[in-house]
């Protein structure tokens, strides 16, 4: 007879050594590198809201979540049971309480609804959070956050669409915006053959009537290679007029009830972000209203690329940092060789190198996001914004996908198993890269900031010289920098060597200004003085690998 499960001997082993699941621990309260950085950017008013997305973030719940919503992923539904048109996306209910929760927290809206001192801080908080999370409802929140700047060049637009945009709470019901609790907003810019230049867009905008121009209404025809969140209540887009490419805003449904006249033509099979839709989509007199001067479409989308792009650094960082703590976690209740993995110097050195770089982007972030806090303010911080927001898109980026790679070999097999968050966490990595514009492009946008406002340059090397006489290593890379920026002419082929320099000696600023002294020192031996290999876990040695360790761990 075959043994029953519950028969005495039918386990055939004890299951031991195993970490467990990382759950139940709040993301902002133990986390201390981001507590500090709150308080010297002047966020720590928000600390109860963000202690609040902290716990939330580390549950159990959340994590099922965007477990679920990652696995059931969205199909598209181009007719209904009886052969009406009606271009929708299904959701599993996971996506749609993970979009809950995440407008509920106010991520999309914070920076706004709180104007005070630190507001932007605290909002790049929520996002850095949200990314340890579940990062395929971050795509929808980040575009609906920065759809505000460009909204308002229409008064009544904004006027009408401002308390929806701005509203915690989340509504996916297929109707016109009106009707709805709050609203989404989401982008079509891409083009088959453009890609990252828009220039190349071929979508033609008509006038609907008489109006031309600003707040008039037109009507598109054309196609998108990528419309990301295609249920969006409005969404922004370019299309040519005879004067150029201009910027249009397009309701996802028109007011009686109608969809807009749109055909989604399918959706993406994604490598990661795989919770979040993408689709290929037709407009065929697609209903819009033209935002901003005609012709300057661009110019008009850039202040909301601008903050997309900060909120894309914060978002690789956020996924650094899960990935790290789940590395710490594991090597903490893993052993081998009679000893905790996190106790084993080659490990706890790997372990300190990414805790070390992990550190240093979370500063670089909150720094960008406070001098966009100022920008109106401070004509330095102004210059500052525009050269470090593509500069920390472009380093924070371009660092995750390896670094993700080095945190989930720490687990071994483990970590390469679907179920593990860190297999999810390598398939988004790469994405942050490519949207809003990949290496080359922003790399090029960091030379050109400098370029067209030769004062940015000043304020740069400025904030650079704020820890001078710290270390001697970060005096020799700011000279070297001094010297390199005099002629910036001579770098479009070598922009990514420059913008590399640039970033590697403000962050080791930052460190050494506001983190700890381990912290800072294992930058500056390895990033600027060159004392470093060409892998992770290459600290000289010296280095205070056990500090920089526990002051990453988070504290339950």
């Amino acid at each position: 007879m075959p043994v029953e499960p519950s028969a005495p001997g039918y386990a055939t082993h004890e299951v031991l050594n195993q970490a467990g699941p990382f759950e139940a621990y709040n993301a902002f309260a133990g986390d201390l590198p981001l507590h500090e950085a709150t308080r010297v950017f002047g966020a720590d008013w928000a600390a109860e809201h963000l202690s609040r997305t902290g716990a939330l973030i580390g549950s159990t719940r959340l994590q099922l979540l965007a477990r679920q919503a990652n696995r059931y992923v969205p199909e598209l539904r181009t007719h209904d049971r009886f052969g009406n048109r009606i271009d929708e996306v299904e959701f599993h209910p996971a996506y749609h309480e993970l979009m809950a929760l995440i407008f509920g927290s106010e991520e999309h809206s914070f920076a706004w609804t709180h104007p005070q001192p630190g507001a932007q801080v605290a909002r790049g908080v929520l996002s850095y959070l949200w990314n340890q999370g579940e990062n395929g409802v971050c795509c929808p929140a980040s575009m609906t956050f920065a759809a505000i700047p460009p909204v308002k060049n229409d008064r009544a637009l904004y006027a009408t669409m401002a308390p929806l945009i701005l509203s915690s709470r989340y509504d996916p019901r297929p109707i016109p915006a009106e009707g709805k609790t709050g609203i989404t907003v989401g982008m079509a810019m891409t083009e088959k053959q453009g890609g990252s230049d828009l220039r190349a867009t071929l979508t033609h905008a008509r006038p609907a009537g008489s109006a031309r121009g600003p707040s008039a209404p037109y009507l598109l025809t054309g196609h998108k290679w990528f419309f990301s969140v295609p249920m969006s209540d409005l969404f922004l887009t370019l299309a040519r007029t005879e004067s150029g490419i201009s910027c249009f805003a397009a309701r996802g449904w028109l007011p009686d009830g109608a969809r807009n006249r749109l055909k989604l033509q399918r959706l993406k099979e994604k490598c990661g972000n795989r919770s979040n839709a993408s689709s290929e989509v037709e407009f065929y007199d697609l209903e819009a209203t033209m935002l901003g001067e005609e012709g300057r479409g661009i110019r008009t989308i850039i202040g909301m690329a601008q903050l997309t792009r900060l909120d894309i650094s914060f978002s690789a960082a956020g996924i650094m940092r899960q990935a790290l703590s789940q590395a710490i976690h594991h090597t903490s209740h893993r052993r081998a060789f009679q000893r905790a993995l996190i106790d084993q110097p080659l490990m706890r050195a790997v372990l300190a190198d990414l805790a070390t770089e992990s550190e240093a982007m979370i500063w670089l972030c909150m720094r960008v996001a406070w001098a966009l806090d100022r920008f109106a303010s401070d004509p330095a911080e102004a210059l500052l914004s525009r050269v470090c927001i593509p500069l920390a898109k472009y380093w924070t980026c371009k660092r995750a996908p390896g670094f993700i790679a080095e945190a989930l070999e720490c687990h071994g097999g483990n970590g390469f198993i679907a179920e593990h968050p860190l297999e999810r966490l390598y398939r988004e990595a790469p994405l942050n890269g490519i949207w809003e514009g990949s290496a080359n492009v922003i790399c090029l946008d960091v030379l050109r900031a400098m370029q067209q406002e030769p004062a940015a340059v000043g304020a740069f090397l400025d904030e650079v010289r704020r820890a001078r006489g710290a270390d001697g290593r970060l005096d020799a890379a700011a000279a070297e920098l001094e010297r390199s920026l005099t002629d910036l002419s001579q770098f479009e082929g070598d922009a990514r060597r420059l913008a590399e320099m640039m970033v590697n000696a403000l962050q080791g600023s930052l460190l050494l200004r506001y983190s700890a002294p381990a912290v800072a020192d294992a930058f500056c031996s390895t990033r600027l003085a060159g004392g470093w290999g060409r892998v992770y876990g290459t600290l000289p040695h010296g280095c205070a690998t056990q500090e920089i360790v526990d002051r990453a761990r988070i504290v339950a």
